[in-house]
């Protein structure tokens, strides 16, 4: 009998293929085949602007991290991490007996990720726990250190996030093992969903040749910016040489500019080294080709750890990560000189590990100048050096820091101690995020250190000055925005609290107009000085001036929520080369770009936006809400939509939307707009502009502004989405 549907019509014959096929659409929800950009790979893709979305965060929109921070016993939590170290052995048996070096290598990994460039990376979110990070090469048997806190986790809860939980165990493992650390900040915030839009390289296989990200590889500043790692999967070089490549030299210039690119100056680099390297060890005892897969491949059963390894039991002695097999110095559970007795009181050869990766070894040694096994304290090993490790004996200048450090093992104890700060700590920008008893109370440089402002004044009387001196509104918005769109919330770093725009590097750069700036601050800085109040402060209430005067050009009487007490930095308090790489390559809300680049205008301005934590409503509205009140660098009239610049009316959308235009290129990233009927030229606009109408998603925010009835809401949102931009800095509000 003929099958038929329940319409009556005949079934078409099944494809024995399909039969018993599950009717769940696989792919569908576990994995991004299928998506928009899979068909159509040149849509601009806004993932990026909706990570860590509200809906990913278990704790809900009530939960306050700086609340629970106030109910921790840190004394009790930092015992329970000085028990752990020596605890806990049974499953996961720690080197030696101390979980010190398994520590120290999953907080130094944790925070090694950071890169300046884009300030990306870091241990200030706990990312470690997602992918690609987890399943990183050189994160092999991390996930064991992330299980082994689990118990103090589960125990303080709430409490203490991943992010500051798994620093501390680090500095902790140094305490136990004798360093004086130089302290410690809680304030680091979970994350809860992987930052898979960050750029980790175009590779597209783990270690890929670093040829690939270098213009050229035997210069090392040819490195694709933002990367510092060497190559993908790895947290900074290669520790067999360039490529594998064994070459002291080479890779002394490899280490030194990727860790340049971390925000470290030589001495710096040779102290982590040193100090990392003083305790702990490497593990290549096995065939690491028989390890199993990743965590984020490993089967369910596996329940999210990766890296199993059939050789032997596996662990201790057996175990697998780098490759590389041996411990630097003679006690690796002691902080003390013994990296450097062993480093340079021996000439070094090449070997092999048993896990076949290239390391040196001494040529002569002593056997009780040997580490002993980590299971059986009555076997001497062989120590080992890395590439890295030999590159701080030939090359002259970490040489120097070598037998410096050697020779006053106290100052390389404060050095070291500083430096871990700073790696653990770069990314949690200024001092006011820094929660706990063991904030150091020692402002430091890299900090960005800003002095308090007042609070105690009239804002209306300020506000009054500057509105009579004649100042445009495209002037007072454009100062403001300058001032604060270099904050970065991937490590809190510029925005416009301490008016660092008129100092050193940023009073120069191209895109702050350095002319018309100075200008500007030539008018506005008497006025602060009049009311004893910062120019921090003064250059924003201008920029609120500007648009309460723009809004009510457009019809409506608002005034712009501030804040007061922000406070002035100085050039003793700015460390003016780690500001150059916030200097804005390319600004899609003043239509501005540095020159051609490779990557698209309106994909540096999703980049930009992301970087100040801004959403793609919130940057459509500041964008509409920018042109119209004439704050295009240089002046220009692309994408100002409006006869009646000046005031902050929805005439960007209203015409960017509207169906009487026609749009057609009239040169590089420039389009001419047209009336359709008459061909009468109307406008010039850039691609920045034209996103906004040809993009499905941005399209549809403008329509809702462009709406006969959205005039309020437009002019409202506009407001809501500057005032965040103006306090995005402004931690102290946030306590």
């Amino acid at each position: 009998m003929d099958k038929k549907h329940s319409d009556g019509s005949e079934l078409s014959e099944v494809n024995d293929s399909s039969r018993g096929r599950c009717p769940v659409l696989h792919g569908g929800i576990t994995t991004t085949q299928s998506s928009v950009t899979d068909w159509w790979p040149n849509t601009l893709n806004l993932d990026i602007l909706h990570q860590h979305d509200t809906k990913t965060d278990p704790m809900g929109g009530d939960f306050d991290y700086q609340e629970e921070l106030k109910k921790l016993d840190v004394d009790a939590l930092k015992q329970d991490l000085h028990d752990l170290m020596t605890d806990s052995q049974d499953w996961w048996p720690a080197d030696w007996g101390h979980y010190g070096g398994l520590m120290i290598r999953m907080a130094w990994h944790a925070a090694g990720s950071y890169r300046i460039a884009d300030g990306r990376g870091g241990g200030g979110t706990g990312n470690q726990r997602f992918a690609p990070l987890n399943s990183w090469p050189d994160n092999v048997s991390l996930d064991k250190a992330r299980r082994l806190l689990w118990p103090i986790k589960k125990k303080y809860g709430n409490k203490v996030s991943w992010a500051d939980l798994m620093i501390l165990a680090g500095n902790i493992a140094y305490e136990s093992m004798g360093l004086k650390t130089f302290g410690f900040a809680f304030g680091r915030e979970d994350i809860w969903h992987p930052e898979k839009d960050v750029y980790w390289g175009a590779e597209k296989e783990w270690l890929a040749p670093s040829d690939e990200r270098y213009g050229d590889v035997e210069n090392p500043s040819t490195m694709e910016n933002p990367l510092a790692a060497v190559q993908m999967g790895l947290i900074y070089v290669n520790p067999e040489g360039v490529n594998g490549k064994p070459d002291p030299a080479k890779t002394a210039a490899q280490v030194r500019e990727t860790f340049a690119r971390m925000a470290m100056n030589d001495e710096e680099t040779a102290a982590l080294t040193a100090g990392g390297h003083t305790v702990g060890k490497t593990h290549g005892n096995g065939d690491a080709a028989l390890l199993g897969p990743d965590p984020e491949a490993a089967p369910v059963e596996a329940m999210g750890m990766g890296w199993a390894n059939p050789h032997q039991t596996g662990k201790g002695r057996y175990a697998v990560t780098s490759g590389l097999e041996g411990a630097w110095t003679t006690n690796p559970t002691k902080w003390d000189g013994g990296y450097f007795d062993m480093l340079l009181d021996h000439e070094w050869e090449l070997t092999k590990s048993p896990s076949g990766g290239l390391q040196w070894k001494p040529v002569n040694i002593k056997e009780e100048d040997m580490p002993v096994d980590v299971e059986d304290p009555s076997i001497r090993t062989m120590p080992m050096m890395t590439d890295a490790d030999m590159a701080m004996k030939v090359d002259p200048i970490y040489l120097e820091y070598m037998k410096k450090f050697r020779a006053d093992h106290a100052y390389f104890s404060d050095t070291f101690a500083r430096a871990w700060f700073k790696l653990t700590h770069r990314d949690m920008g200024p001092k006011a995020r820094y929660f706990g008893p063991d904030v150091p109370a020692e402002d430091l440089l890299w900090q960005d250190p800003v002095p308090a402002g007042t609070t105690d004044y009239d804002v209306d009387a300020v506000k009054a000055k500057i509105a009579a001196t004649g100042l445009s509104v495209a002037d007072m918005v454009a100062t403001a925005w300058d001032s604060a769109r270099t904050f970065r919330g991937s490590d809190m770093r510029g925005g416009a609290n301490g008016a660092r725009i008129r100092l050193a590097p940023q009073k120069d750069w191209e895109a702050n107009e350095p002319k018309r700036l100075a200008r500007v601050l030539s008018v506005l800085e008497p006025i602060a000085e009049e009311f004893g109040i910062s120019i921090a402060d003064t250059i924003v209430l201008a920029g609120n001036v500007g648009i309460e005067k723009g809004a009510k050009e457009a019809g409506f009487d608002i005034t712009v929520p501030f804040a007061p007490g922000r406070g002035d930095a100085t050039d003793e308090m700015t460390d003016a080369d780690s500001f150059a790489p916030l200097e804005p390559a390319a600004d899609g809300y003043r239509n501005y770009m540095k020159k051609d680049y490779v990557v698209s205008a309106e994909e540096m301005m999703l980049d930009k936006t992301q970087l100040m934590g801004l959403t793609a409503p919130e940057m459509t509205v500041l964008v509409g809400g920018m042109r119209v009140l004439g704050t295009n660098h240089g002046g220009t009239r692309h994408g100002v939509l409006t006869d009646n610049v000046g005031a902050l009316t929805n005439d960007f959308f209203v015409n960017l939307t509207d169906m009487g235009n026609t749009w057609k290129p009239a040169g590089k990233n420039l389009y001419e707009i047209r009336d359709r009927n008459t061909n009468d030229f109307k406008w010039t606009a850039t691609r920045i502009d034209l996103v906004f109408g040809s993009n499905s998603i941005l399209r549809s925010y403008s329509e809702v502004y462009a709406q006969d009835d959205s005039k309020e809401k437009f002019v409202n949102d506009f407001v809501k989405a500057w005032t965040k931009v103006m306090n995005a800095d402004r931690f102290d509000l946030k306590q």
